[in-house]
């Protein structure tokens, strides 16, 4: 291993500020509005390849985090591009009167809809005004008085026939209601059942008779009834037909003159004409008192079984749909068929049909969040159905599952052109790409949102400039450019890099809206950096609550974390806390014990499933490590166990290995380690220092204990060399560290953390793998050849018990 040495890196080393001089501007009114999206070129190209590519499946997935500008920047990019397409046409559905069940679609030029629509009610308003009085005009009713005279002169004509015969025989005929009677007549005058009773009863017979022949007479006089009412009847129908005929005539002409260039709105004016001829009749022509319908009753009747309803609307829109659903359940993507509830039953017509957003967007742009997509039930495999066929179907989700047990409707499809953009992170999208085998094939376009910026000129002035959009926009007062700075450097903060900024806008706007508010109560004309610290500080205070009981409780003696003098297996580890929106760095005691056996290296957390894959590994990782490093020449047995003190919940990340390794040799070497440091870092199976995460808010947790208890010049933090460029430290530690009073150390291996913790030297080997006579790492290979030796049984089968002959070395006690 090369030695190189722990570096304690100088305050400029700590943060890398944004240079006043380089902004050259004083404040954001110098500068121009921000245009376009900040640093996401490879995004920006996605985009417009997406945009461009017109085929089918180049659906787009915006990948990204919330706050990266991904969903403000889809919507205005495809707004913007939409502006140059054609208007997609306008959609109607329309009764089907052949089978009411299954309504057409009828498809017309943008913003006709709503004319035709228009149309269709002032027809009704003129049928009202035309029926029932056309049926009171004098032609009609002349025409319909000679059809019922013709009629009566054939129905009269046969009872006048019957009528003489029954004279002839003394008889007569007479009307009783609906029907015909006969009764004998003495002296022209009719006999009533008494006196027909006191005649002879050789009369009484002859009448009998004579009945029974004129009854004969009279069904066969009245044999063709039947086919003259038909025939009456039917002269009757087409009159009344022929008649509302010429009365529509006027009426529907100039629509279908006016709509003759579409064939769907002139087939469906014909189908109504055709319709009218029924309609009219059952609902306008009888004007009985009795049975009259008020007038507001029959438009109400018209419109529900001719109006159009509209789906699909474009009134005075300028190219294609961008529609945005935030709320994607099915029934608000794909549309729905409602029920009305008559005398307790559930029904529905053509009129209840509703359009989703897959309406509104057809031929156009539909954005959706893919998290609330993929939590309603339904709407992913419904969507892709949709996708593939390219087709757009009203339907209920529940039809399938047989809980929809009223009658439905099946609404004529609508060809389905879409470009659908899914707005969701990177863990949804690889789970889609892993579980799902259709999604490639739908959506072959990612737009990906970069996490981080580079710190360039450019992206610093687009950020200055965004800056000066925001404030405008929002009314916000204008930013001093140290105020534009100090705003950069928490950027770079954020994305936790010297050399970047965050791409997390939604941040930065936030901290901007509060500085604002700080300047308003303080009655300042122009945000500063004052304001900007104060708006920082009172967001810690106000997510602060966590991080200031658990410090309270360190400082109290409730955890035990000790910040001066020195332990043997103890060291302070470094980890992160999140509470909500609260992240926060706070040191936590590792320990590590070490005794005779061959159980090898025990993770406490692992052992209670307590420590997660991550952290676990880095526990074996380190086992890997001690053997290669101190048993090349005979075999690790040792029995050990290493633990994160006082902590009682689940422990992730292998950032504490590098405190675990040094706090288990000093355990095996009885060396002391200062307890005024705290280490973080990774390890890797040569001993090599790894990166970690969230190094800032580590450093500044254990600081904050120790300014706390007092800073002593001797506190410090050790990290690996390669989180050097992610140093932004807070000021606070800036000072401290100017003043002499903290320090930061960078260390690459195991060796050099170890010399800083023990405050020697950890012992380099020579050509022969040789450790120097009393090093740390020559006691450690002591150490374990002595447990290795005890673990050895002796010739009579018992185990060894000498000591060992150096005297460096302590014996373990039995």
């Amino acid at each position: 291993m090369i030695k190189t040495g722990p570096i304690r890196l100088s305050p400029e080393q700590l943060t890398v500020p944004i240079d006043l001089e380089s902004l050259g501007f004083s404040s954001t009114d110098d500068l121009e509005p921000f245009k376009g999206i900040l640093g996401q070129d490879r995004a920006v190209e996605a985009m417009q390849f997406g945009v461009a590519m017109r085929r089918s499946g180049y659906n787009m997935f915006v990948m990204g985090e919330p706050g990266t500008g991904r969903f403000s920047y889809a919507m205005r990019y495809l707004r913007a591009e939409a502006k140059r397409m054609a208007t997609p046409q306008d959609c109607v559905y329309v009764n089907n009167f052949d089978e009411t069940r299954e309504p057409k679609a009828l498809h017309m030029a943008p913003g006709t809809a709503a004319q035709l629509i228009e149309d269709i009610h002032q027809l009704i308003d003129n049928l009202l005004a035309t029926f029932p009085a056309v049926f009171e005009h004098p032609a009609f009713q002349q025409k319909k008085s000679a059809i019922d005279r013709n009629f009566n002169k054939r129905y009269d004509g046969a009872i006048d026939t019957v009528e003489r015969k029954a004279l002839e025989r003394h008889i007569a005929l007479y009307r009783d209601g609906q029907n015909l009677a006969f009764t004998p007549m003495r002296d022209g005058k009719g006999l009533d059942e008494a006196e027909f009773a006191q005649l002879p009863e050789a009369e009484r017979e002859r009448f009998h008779a004579d009945i029974s022949v004129l009854e004969e007479v009279l069904n066969e006089a009245l044999a063709s009834l039947p086919q003259w009412k038909r025939e009456s009847s039917n002269q009757l129908r087409e009159l009344n037909e022929q008649t509302i005929t010429d009365a529509l005539q006027p009426l529907l002409a100039p629509l279908t003159e006016h709509y003759c260039d579409n064939l769907g709105v002139c087939e469906y004016i014909e189908a109504i004409r055709q319709n009218l001829l029924k309609v009219v009749i059952e609902l306008m022509a009888d004007e009985r008192a009795a049975d009259a319908r008020p007038e507001a009753a029959k438009k109400a009747a018209l419109i529900e079984h001719y109006s159009p309803n509209l789906v699909i609307d474009h009134p005075g829109s300028r190219g294609a749909p961008v529609v945005h659903e935030p709320h994607p359940s099915y029934d608000n993507l794909f549309g729905r068929v409602e029920y009305s509830s008559e005398q307790g039953a559930l029904v529905t017509n053509y009129r209840h049909i509703r359009s989703g957003a897959l309406h509104r967007a057809n031929h156009g742009y539909l954005v959706l969040e893919a998290e609330k997509l993929l939590s309603e039930p339904f709407v992913w495999e419904a969507l892709k159905r949709a996708l593939h066929a390219r087709e757009l179907k009203i339907e209920s989700p529940w039809a399938d599952l047989g809980r929809l047990t009223t009658v439905t409707l099946t609404p004529e499809v609508i060809p389905l052109s879409v470009k659908v953009i899914l707005i969701g992170s990177r863990r949804v999208y690889y789970t889609l790409q892993d579980y799902d085998p259709d999604f490639q094939e739908l959506f072959r376009v990612l737009v990906d949102f970069d996490d981080h910026l580079p710190r360039t000129p450019d992206s610093i002035e687009g950020m200055a400039q965004l800056l000066k959009t925001r404030v405008d926009e929002e009314g916000m007062a204008p930013l001093t450019v140290a105020a534009v700075a100090r705003i950069l450097t928490y950027s770079a903060r954020l994305a936790e890099h010297q050399q970047h900024l965050s791409a997390s806008i939604s941040d930065i706007f936030q901290l901007v809206a509060e500085a604002d508010l700080v300047r308003e109560l303080a009655d300042d004309r122009i945000t500063d950096t004052g304001h900007i610290e104060r708006a920082l500080q009172a967001k810690e205070t106000r997510t602060g609550r966590a991080s200031s009981r658990i410090r309270e409780d360190m400082l109290s003696g409730v955890i035990l974390i000790d910040t001066d003098g020195a332990a043997i297996g103890k060291c302070n580890g470094l980890t992160v806390l999140a509470v909500g929106d609260s992240v926060f760095g706070m040191p936590a005691r590792i320990s590590a014990t070490v005794y005779p056996g061959n159980s090898g290296i025990v993770d406490v957390e692992r052992e209670v499933s307590l420590g997660q894959s991550i952290h676990s590994k880095g526990v074996m990782i380190l086992t890997g490590y001690l053997g290669s490093r101190y048993a090349q020449d005979h075999q690790l047995e040792i029995s050990a166990s290493i633990a994160l003190e006082q902590s009682y919940g689940y422990i992730d990340g292998d950032s504490a290995s590098l405190g675990e390794v040094c706090a288990l040799i000093s355990a095996m070497s009885k060396v002391p380690l200062k307890q005024c440091f705290a280490i973080t870092g990774s390890i890797n199976q040569f001993g090599e220092v790894q990166a970690i995460g969230g190094v800032n808010v580590k450093i500044e947790g254990f600081f904050r204990l120790c300014e706390a208890r007092g800073l002593t010049g001797e506190q410090g933090v050790i990290i690996p060399r390669s989180n050097v460029p992610n140093l932004m430290l807070h000021q606070t530690v800036l000072d401290a560290a100017k003043a002499g009073l903290f320090h930061i150390y960078a260390v690459d291996n195991v060796d050099e953390a170890l010399g800083l913790l023990a405050g020697e030297d950890a012992g380099t080997p020579d050509a022969e793998g040789n450790f120097p006579e009393g090093s740390i790492n020559e006691r450690v290979v002591q150490r374990l050849k002595t447990i290795n030796h005890r673990n050895q049984p002796s010739e009579e089968g018992g185990a060894r018990d000498d000591t060992p002959s150096d005297p460096g070395i302590d014996p373990l006690i039995k």
